[in-house]
């Protein structure tokens, strides 16, 4: 069970508790945290994250390959997602990307700052 956070705090659902998600909402949830997360920075789960920060690192050619690659490496434990098409988009020294994701049928998408 994920629960809902809008800019880092948690929502209250009124009763006491935190507001949870559920269905496609749970699953963007964990997919936004997923690639988000820095790959390595928890040292009981290296596994979980991205490696989406080195991006910088890599030669401007080069980019959008490797987002595809770290996207899937990211997300290869969430059941029933498939990666759609992830679109790099460099604006200056900054982006985005943009994930078009597909989860039992329905179509989903993300976008994470760079």
């Amino acid at each position: 069970m994920e629960w809902k956070l809008v800019d880092g705090d948690y929502i209250p659902n009124g009763t006491g508790g935190l507001t949870a998600l559920s269905g496609g909402e749970e699953v963007l949830a964990r997919v936004l945290y997923r690639l988000t997360a820095r790959r390595g920075a928890f040292p009981f789960l290296p596994e979980l994250g991205s490696r989406l920060y080195q991006l910088g690192r890599e030669s401007p050619s080069a980019r959008q390959a490797l987002a595809v690659q770290y996207v899937a490496e990211a997300l290869r434990e969430e059941k029933d997602l498939k990666v759609e098409d992830v679109e790099l988009v460099q604006t200056g020294e900054t982006g985005f990307l943009s994930v078009r994701l597909n989860w039992q049928g329905k179509p989903f998408a993300a976008e994470v700052a760079l």
